[in-house]
């Protein structure tokens, strides 16, 4: 499975370009399928760094209206799968507990989302993703 990886992150063109530049970094694929990442690599003197991804991380673009629809047909996922949304409200909070003590009374039906990470079974992602341009 782990070569038929694919992943994709999606935000919305219309933020600040510091808000896009937020939105994709902090979509955390690696941390939900290691496959991704997790791994290390030494150069000739020895020096070790971590990666960031074994793959190409394409940045897509979709509108608010478009993000809340592909989240919503991605999700439910399974575990071969990765859905990592950056959902608006989580800019205007400060510790990432009060993010989790939020989520539960929250629709994402009905939220504004800025960005989103996939990953998952390349045909699932291209399914996904194949209409959306690159954020240019």
């Amino acid at each position: 499975m782990h070569e038929d990886l694919r992943l994709a992150i999606i935000v919305n063109p219309e933020l600040p370009l510091g808000l896009i530049a937020n939105t994709a970094g902090a979509v955390g694929l690696g941390a939900r399928l290691p496959a991704l990442a997790g791994r290390k690599l030494t150069d000739s003197r020895a020096r070790t760094i971590d990666i960031s991804a074994n793959r190409p991380v394409p940045i897509l673009q979709a509108d608010a209206p478009g993000l809340r629809a592909l989240i919503l047909k991605a999700l439910p996922g399974d575990e071969s799968r990765a859905i990592v949304p950056f959902p608006a409200f989580a800019r205007s909070l400060h510790a990432y507990a009060d993010y989790e003590a939020t989520f539960p009374d929250r629709d994402l039906a009905e939220e504004e989302i800025d960005g989103l990470g996939i990953a998952g079974p390349s045909k699932w992602v291209r399914s996904l993703t194949g209409s959306l341009k690159l954020l240019r």
